[in-house]
């Protein structure tokens, strides 16, 4: 089966202001560099639909949702917290980032693929259950978990999250006693670093790999085979939702690793020999980090070409 690719032109509208590193050109430089490496024609591609306030509530407090319903701009800019700000497209571009994660996630189930990736922004593993925070409006990630959780009766999903910052709001989301059985949370992150989370937590479904800056392929490889994999084949996931952060690359420079195109398909690779033994080869990635706009383009093309070689 082919691999999805879900996107559309609504996360290209989405800005927080000139300068910003989190801009459409993320999201254009992907989708240019799929097309030129001619990988775009193997894909299935697909435009992500709005999610509806009652798939965003599974991981969100009803208030944050509606506040964030309410205050979305006909003009101008809303700020909602230092880092993460609305423009009068980030409502409909952020429920495009949510809404790609379901349309994946019943894309694999149908078996019409057996993998997603989903070309999306505004980012999500930062957003806690009640706030924004770190560029992200909507836990896109939890979004697709908890909806493939209580929508298609899976049992146990895993969350992968190789962003270079921890994913405080996925950990938050998932640490609360009635998903632990359910979830199991695999990252690594620089430390310290933004946003300063991740070396505390207690929750038994939490596998969390801190790593100092400069940290590269041989370090990272090391910490998958070591920490993510045993906790992973004895968890035995139905589903595995990948964080797909590209700002670990070693041309990043809003990061302090020192990953390369290779590590990304490798650890794809790693993640597709576990999807095959236990999951149905079911694997939902979707984008989150990586600033540097040329090694972004490159890293989700190998990460992209690795899950579209099963």
């Amino acid at each position: 089966m082919p691999t999805a690719y879900i996107t559309h032109a609504d996360c290209l509208r989405h800005e927080m202001g000139p300068g910003h590193p989190e801009c459409p050109g993320r999201l254009s430089a992907i989708n240019e560099q799929m097309r030129a490496s001619g990988l775009s024609d193997d894909l299935r591609c697909l435009e992500a639909p709005l999610a509806n306030p009652d798939d965003i509530n599974r991981v969100h407090d009803a208030a944050y949702v509606e506040q964030i319903f309410a205050c979305a701009p006909a003009a101008g800019y809303v700020q909602l917290d230092p880092d993460t700000a609305m423009n009068p497209h980030s409502l409909p571009a952020a429920r495009r980032a949510a809404g790609a994660g379901i349309l994946a996630v019943d894309e694999v189930m149908s078996g019409r693929a057996d993998s997603a990736f989903c070309a999306v922004r505004p980012c999500g593993h930062h957003a806690t259950p009640e706030r924004s925070m770190g560029f992200c409006i909507f836990n896109n990630v939890g979004v697709a978990a908890a909806y493939a959780l209580e929508k298609h009766g899976l049992e146990r999903v895993a969350i992968i999250d190789f962003d270079v910052h921890h994913g405080n709001g996925t950990e938050e989301i998932f640490s609360a006693p009635a998903w632990q059985e359910r979830v199991l949370m695999a990252s690594f992150f620089q430390h310290p670093f933004y946003p300063y989370s991740g070396t505390h937590s207690s929750a038994p479904n939490m596998i969390n790999v801190p790593m100092p800056a400069g940290s590269g392929g041989e370090a990272v490889r090391q910490a998958v085979q070591q920490r993510w994999l045993p906790a992973l084949e004895a968890f035995k996931p139905q589903m595995i939702l990948i964080s797909a952060g590209f700002d670990a690359h070693r041309d990043d420079l809003l990061g302090g690793m020192a990953l390369i195109e290779a590590d990304y398909a490798w650890m794809t690779r790693e993640l597709m020999g576990l999807a095959a033994r236990h999951s149905q080869r079911r694997i939902v990635s979707m984008l989150e980090g990586g600033y540097n706009l040329s090694a972004l383009a490159s890293s989700a093309v190998a990460h992209v070409g690795a899950l579209a070689a099963a």
